[in-house]
Protein backbone atom coordinates (compact mmCIF):
# COMPACT_ATOMS: atom_id res chain seq x y z
CA UNK A 1 0.00 0.00 0.00
CA UNK A 2 1.37 3.45 -1.16
CA UNK A 3 1.27 5.78 1.39
CA UNK A 4 1.76 9.61 1.55
CA UNK A 5 4.76 9.86 3.66
CA UNK A 6 6.56 7.78 1.06
CA UNK A 7 6.36 10.90 -1.24
CA UNK A 8 7.41 13.84 1.23
CA UNK A 9 11.27 13.25 0.31
CA UNK A 10 11.14 13.09 -3.64
CA UNK A 11 8.74 15.84 -3.16
CA UNK A 12 10.78 17.75 -1.14
CA UNK A 13 14.05 17.52 -3.21
CA UNK A 14 11.44 18.03 -6.76
CA UNK A 15 10.44 21.02 -5.22
CA UNK A 16 14.18 22.06 -4.31
CA UNK A 17 15.38 22.06 -7.77
CA UNK A 18 12.35 23.05 -9.21
CA UNK A 19 12.73 26.55 -7.53
CA UNK A 20 16.53 26.68 -7.85
CA UNK A 21 15.30 25.69 -11.78
CA UNK A 22 13.12 28.77 -11.78
CA UNK A 23 15.41 31.55 -10.27
CA UNK A 24 17.99 30.16 -12.73
CA UNK A 25 20.54 28.82 -10.54
CA UNK A 26 23.19 26.05 -11.35
CA UNK A 27 21.83 23.49 -9.46
CA UNK A 28 24.87 21.63 -10.14
CA UNK A 29 27.26 23.75 -9.34
CA UNK A 30 25.02 24.78 -5.92
CA UNK A 31 25.47 20.89 -5.20
CA UNK A 32 29.43 20.89 -5.88
CA UNK A 33 29.76 23.52 -3.79
CA UNK A 34 28.15 21.93 -0.53
CA UNK A 35 29.32 19.00 -1.02
CA UNK A 36 33.34 20.29 -1.05
CA UNK A 37 31.92 22.02 1.94
CA UNK A 38 30.76 19.00 3.71
CA UNK A 39 33.99 17.00 3.16
CA UNK A 40 36.06 20.09 4.13
CA UNK A 41 34.07 20.09 7.83
CA UNK A 42 34.39 16.13 7.75
CA UNK A 43 38.35 16.64 7.08
CA UNK A 44 38.87 19.16 10.15
CA UNK A 45 36.60 17.17 12.22
CA UNK A 46 38.18 13.68 11.81
CA UNK A 47 41.21 14.22 13.93
CA UNK A 48 38.60 14.91 16.91
CA UNK A 49 36.77 11.68 16.21
CA UNK A 50 40.47 9.65 16.04
CA UNK A 51 41.32 11.45 19.30
CA UNK A 52 37.58 10.71 21.16
CA UNK A 53 37.18 6.98 19.71
CA UNK A 54 41.20 6.19 20.73
CA UNK A 55 40.33 7.34 24.45
CA UNK A 56 36.83 5.67 24.82
CA UNK A 57 38.96 2.39 23.72
CA UNK A 58 41.29 2.89 25.83
CA UNK A 59 39.19 3.64 28.48
CA UNK A 60 37.81 0.31 28.24
CA UNK A 61 40.46 -1.79 27.68
CA UNK A 62 42.53 -0.83 30.13
CA UNK A 63 39.96 -1.77 32.91
CA UNK A 64 39.02 1.48 33.90
CA UNK A 65 35.08 0.73 33.07
CA UNK A 66 34.87 -2.21 35.16
CA UNK A 67 36.87 -0.29 38.21
CA UNK A 68 34.41 3.01 37.85
CA UNK A 69 31.19 0.47 37.83
CA UNK A 70 32.37 -1.31 41.00
CA UNK A 71 32.86 2.25 42.62
CA UNK A 72 29.46 3.03 41.45
CA UNK A 73 27.11 0.23 42.32
CA UNK A 74 26.33 1.25 45.78
CA UNK A 75 25.33 4.91 44.61
CA UNK A 76 23.64 3.23 41.96
CA UNK A 77 21.30 0.93 44.81
CA UNK A 78 20.86 3.84 46.86
CA UNK A 79 18.67 5.87 43.61
CA UNK A 80 17.18 2.70 42.49
CA UNK A 81 19.47 2.38 39.41
CA UNK A 82 20.11 -1.26 38.44
CA UNK A 83 23.94 -2.55 38.32
CA UNK A 84 23.46 -3.53 35.27
CA UNK A 85 22.41 -0.17 33.59
CA UNK A 86 26.07 1.59 34.93
CA UNK A 87 27.92 0.91 31.84
CA UNK A 88 25.16 2.50 30.02
CA UNK A 89 25.25 5.58 32.07
CA UNK A 90 28.77 5.77 32.18
CA UNK A 91 29.31 5.12 28.03
CA UNK A 92 26.72 6.81 27.19
CA UNK A 93 28.35 10.53 27.51
CA UNK A 94 31.35 9.01 25.49
CA UNK A 95 29.76 6.70 23.09
CA UNK A 96 26.44 6.85 21.61
CA UNK A 97 27.07 3.28 19.52
CA UNK A 98 28.89 1.98 22.45
CA UNK A 99 25.42 2.69 24.97
CA UNK A 100 23.33 1.40 22.16
CA UNK A 101 24.91 -2.19 21.68
CA UNK A 102 24.80 -2.54 25.90
CA UNK A 103 21.09 -1.27 25.43
CA UNK A 104 20.80 -4.52 22.95
CA UNK A 105 22.41 -6.99 25.00
CA UNK A 106 20.01 -5.73 28.19
CA UNK A 107 17.55 -6.06 25.90
CA UNK A 108 17.94 -9.15 24.88
CA UNK A 109 18.65 -10.50 28.08
CA UNK A 110 15.52 -9.26 29.98
CA UNK A 111 12.07 -8.95 29.26
CA UNK A 112 11.32 -5.94 26.46
CA UNK A 113 8.38 -4.47 29.05
CA UNK A 114 10.71 -5.40 32.34
CA UNK A 115 11.52 -2.62 34.33
CA UNK A 116 15.26 -2.18 33.42
CA UNK A 117 15.19 -2.41 29.94
CA UNK A 118 12.45 0.54 30.32
CA UNK A 119 14.79 2.57 32.72
CA UNK A 120 17.71 1.62 29.92
CA UNK A 121 15.59 3.26 27.20
CA UNK A 122 14.38 6.52 29.34
CA UNK A 123 17.78 6.98 29.65
CA UNK A 124 18.95 6.79 26.07
CA UNK A 125 16.20 8.55 24.84
CA UNK A 126 16.88 11.66 27.45
CA UNK A 127 21.01 11.76 27.18
CA UNK A 128 23.18 12.94 24.76
CA UNK A 129 26.63 12.15 23.83
CA UNK A 130 28.01 14.83 25.83
CA UNK A 131 31.61 14.74 24.98
CA UNK A 132 31.48 13.54 21.24
CA UNK A 133 28.57 16.58 20.66
CA UNK A 134 31.01 18.72 22.31
CA UNK A 135 34.41 17.48 20.49
CA UNK A 136 32.61 17.89 16.74
CA UNK A 137 30.62 21.43 17.98
CA UNK A 138 33.51 23.03 19.58
CA UNK A 139 35.59 21.42 17.50
CA UNK A 140 34.26 22.84 13.85
CA UNK A 141 34.29 26.36 15.17
CA UNK A 142 37.40 26.20 16.75
CA UNK A 143 35.67 27.43 20.08
CA UNK A 144 38.96 26.79 23.02
CA UNK A 145 36.83 27.48 26.29
CA UNK A 146 33.76 25.48 27.09
CA UNK A 147 32.92 27.93 29.65
CA UNK A 148 30.05 26.15 31.62
CA UNK A 149 28.83 23.96 28.81
CA UNK A 150 30.70 20.65 29.84
CA UNK A 151 29.44 21.34 32.92
CA UNK A 152 25.65 22.06 32.32
CA UNK A 153 25.83 18.51 30.38
CA UNK A 154 26.82 16.36 32.39
CA UNK A 155 24.31 17.78 35.17
CA UNK A 156 22.01 16.92 32.81
CA UNK A 157 23.09 13.38 31.99
CA UNK A 158 23.40 12.86 36.23
CA UNK A 159 19.92 14.33 36.30
CA UNK A 160 19.01 11.98 34.01
CA UNK A 161 20.31 8.93 35.70
CA UNK A 162 19.16 9.68 39.22
CA UNK A 163 15.46 10.68 37.56
CA UNK A 164 15.08 7.51 34.98
CA UNK A 165 14.38 4.77 37.34
CA UNK A 166 11.87 7.06 39.25
CA UNK A 167 10.05 8.09 36.20
CA UNK A 168 9.76 4.19 35.28
CA UNK A 169 8.61 3.32 38.62
CA UNK A 170 5.98 6.42 38.45
CA UNK A 171 4.44 5.44 34.98
CA UNK A 172 4.61 1.29 35.43
CA UNK A 173 4.47 0.84 38.71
Amino acid sequence: MIKFTDFIIPVFICAVIGLALIKKLNVFEIFINGAQKGLNSAAKLLPTFIILLTAIGMFKASGALDMLIQLLAPVAKLIGLPSELLPIAILRPLSGSGSIALFKSIADANSPDGKIVRIAAVMLSSTETTFYTIAVYFGATKVKRLRFTLIAALIGDIAVIVLSPIIVNLLFP
